[in-house]
């Protein structure tokens, strides 16, 4: 899942992001919300953590021009307006969810999740196919019942694969969706990152390689 962060408060973006991270997303951060335009234009996010009072252009203007453009990003509007009339405004421009500050980091991950399940077509909480089992919400992993540790990155392709549902899942879209705006395109990360990951599930492979194509989960 791939999550933009757009919050002035540099302190407040940033240590969200790391701990958006730490749950295996890939999260970029901007500061303004000309920037978050930008970026939204060029990159495919699932979700958008957007703080409605931002420099540049206003929130509450992203927001509008988001739900008018009919962009499937979900956008979860953080703000210090907490009275029911300020949520309300807030839904009516187009917001997904809303949530009001200070807030507690585990609700937040938690709204996260849920509205990137939302972003794509019937994607369960947990994702199960070839006697895999992931929860990414509570970051778990197993294989025929036995619990597999995987890194960050190991986690989130895994988790790419099995929501494509056999489908093919190119190294491009891995990249999109695993890794944040400053990996290099050119990168063997992935072919590595897969490496790691087939040798944790264990043998018979389950994660198939299509040449010239990409990966899927056989």
């Amino acid at each position: 899942m791939r999550v933009l962060i757009a919050e002035d408060e540099r302190m407040i973006a940033d240590s969200v992001a790391e701990g958006l991270r730490a749950h295996a997303l890939a999260v970029d951060v901007v500061y303004g919300g000309d920037t978050a335009l930008d970026r939204l234009a060029v990159n495919d996010y699932d979700v958008l953590v957007l703080d409605r009072d931002l420099p540049g252009v206003h929130g509450d203007e992203v927001c509008r021009l988001l739900a008018g453009s009919g962009s499937p990003v979900r956008v979860l509007m953080l703000t210090a307006a907490s009275d029911v009339r300020s949520r309300v405004a807030g839904l009516a421009l187009g917001a997904d969810d809303y949530l009001t500050k200070p807030f507690a980091f585990e609700e937040l991950a938690a709204r996260v999740h849920a509205l990137g399940r939302r972003s794509r077509l019937a994607v369960p909480p947990t994702l199960e196919r070839a006697g895999l089992r992931l929860d990414p919400a509570r970051r778990e992993a197993y294989r025929d019942g036995r619990y597999v540790p995987l890194a960050r990155k190991e986690f989130g392709v895994l988790a790419e694969l099995l929501r494509a549902d056999g489908a093919v899942v190119s190294t491009e879209t891995l990249l999109e969706k695993v890794w944040d705006e400053h990996i290099d395109p050119f990168t063997n990360t992935v072919r590595v990152t897969l490496v790691k990951l087939r040798r944790k599930l264990g043998d018979p492979a389950v994660i198939e390689t299509v040449p010239g194509v990409g990966y899927r989960i056989r």
